[in-house]
C-alpha cells in the first residue's frame, strides 16, 4: 500500500511539474545518445569545443528532421488547397448522400467549426508552438550543461563511499545508455524501411505525393503504436478523397497496415534481439501512460524511459526481478541438451 501511494504521488508530481521534468528527461536521453560523439571529440580537442560541436550536431539533426517533416506536411497541404474545387464537389456529393439517409452533417460542422472555434484553434496552435520552442530551448540548456558534467558525475559515482548506490547507478546508467543508443539505431533503421515501403506502395498504387507519404511514415514511426496508426490513417483518408472509391481506400489501408505489421512485428524484433525485448503490453502501456502525463513528448519518450528504468532495476539484486518480469526473457536451452 505504501508503494502504491508513493507511485501515485510520483505520477501526480510528474504530471503537475511536466515543464520541469519533461525537458530534463529528454536532455538525459539526448546526452545518452550523443555521448560517444562527445567522448570522441574530447580526445582530439578541448572539452568546451567538443561540447559546442556535439550540441551543434544535435541541433542540425533535429532541425533537418523537423524541416523534412514540415516540408512533407506542407506539400500535402498545398496539394489539398490546389485541389480544393474537386474536394468541395466531393464533399457536396457526400453531404447530399448522407442527408438523403437522414444524417445532417452540415449542422454538425456548423456547431463545431464556426468562426469562434477556428479562432480558438489558431490561438491553441500558436500557444503550442511557443511552448514547443521554449521546451526545446530548456532541453538544449540541460544538454549543454549535462555534457560538461558527465565525467565528473561518473567519477563521483565511481568513488561513492555511502553504500552500493553509486555502483548501481553507474552500472545501470551505462547499460541504459548503451541500450538507448541501440534502440534509436534500430528505430531509425526500421523507420527508414517503413518509409521506403510506404513510398513504394503509394507510388505503385497511383496515390499522389507518394514520396511525401513515405517521409511522414518515416517520421511518425519513431512514436510506437500512435505514430504508425496516424501514418496509416492520413493516406487512407487522402485516398478516399482522391479515388472516390471505398474499396480502393480499404485496400490501401489494409496494405499500409501489413507494411507496419511486417516491419514492427517481424523485422524489428530480429534487429533488436533479446537485449531490448520488452513485453508488448509494457510498451503499449508506457506509450499511453506517458502520453497521458506529458502529451506527444511522452508518447516519444515513454519506451526509452522504460528501457532506462529496467536497466537500473537490473543493476541491483533486490530489483532484478522487475527486469526479469518485464524485460528480456531468459535464454532457453534447446531440448535434449544438459
Amino acid at each position: 500500500m505504501l508503494g502504491l501511494c508513493t507511485a501515485v504521488l510520483v505520477c501526480g508530481a510528474l504530471s503537475v511539474a511536466e515543464s520541469i521534468f519533461a525537458p530534463l528527461v529528454f536532455a538525459l536521453f539526448i546526452i545518452a545518445i550523443s555521448w560517444p560523439l562527445q567522448r570522441a571529440l574530447q580526445t582530439r580537442t578541448a572539452r568546451l569545443v567538443a561540447v559546442a560541436l556535439t550540441t551543434a550536431s544535435i541541433m542540425i539533426v533535429m532541425t533537418a528532421f523537423a524541416m523534412l517533416l514540415a516540408w512533407a506536411a506542407g506539400r500535402v497541404g498545398q496539394f489539398i488547397v490546389n485541389d480544393a474545387a474537386r474536394l468541395q464537389a466531393l464533399y457536396g456529393s457526400m453531404t447530399s448522400w448522407l442527408e438523403s439517409h437522414g444524417v445532417e452533417i452540415a449542422k454538425l460542422w456548423a456547431n463545431y467549426f464556426n468562426v469562434d472555434q477556428l479562432l480558438r484553434l489558431a490561438q491553441e496552435v500558436t500557444s503550442r508552438l511557443n511552448t514547443a520552442i521554449s521546451f526545446l530551448i530548456v532541453v538544449f540548456i540541460y544538454v549543454l550543461l549535462g555534457l560538461l558534467e558527465v565525467d565528473e558525475v561518473s567519477e563521483k559515482l565511481r568513488t561513492w563511499r555511502h553504500g552500493s548506490l553509486g555502483e548501481v547507478l553507474l552500472a545501470g546508467g551505462s547499460s541504459a545508455a548503451l541500450k538507448l543508443r541501440r534502440y534509436m539505431l534500430v528505430r531509425t533503421q526500421m523507420s527508414a524501411i517503413t518509409g521506403l515501403l510506404v513510398w513504394a506502395f503509394a507510388w505503385m498504387a497511383g496515390l499522389p505525393l507518394a514520396f511525401e507519404w513515405g517521409i511522414i511514415a518515416f517520421a511518425l514511426n519513431f512514436i510506437p503504436f500512435i505514430g504508425p496508426f496516424i501514418a496509416t490513417m492520413f493516406p487512407t483518408v487522402f485516398a478516399v478523397a482522391q479515388f472516390a472509391s471505398w474499396p480502393a481506400a480499404v485496400a490501401i489501408f489494409g496494405c499500409l497496415n501489413v507494411i507496419q505489421f511486417v516491419v514492427g512485428s517481424y523485422l524489428e524484433p530480429r534487429f533488436v534481439g533479446n537485449a531490448l525485448s520488452i513485453s508488448p503490453f509494457v510498451v503499449l502501456f508506457s506509450v499511453f501512460f506517458w502520453t497521458y502525463l506529458w502529451g506527444l513528448p511522452g508518447a516519444f519518450i515513454g519506451v526509452p524511459i522504460v528501457i532506462a528504468l529496467l536497466s537500473l532495476c537490473e543493476a541491483h539484486p533486490s530489483t532484478r526481478w522487475i527486469a526479469d518480469l518485464f524485460g528480456a526473457s531468459p535464454t532457453r536451452e534447446p531440448l535434449g541438451q544438459d
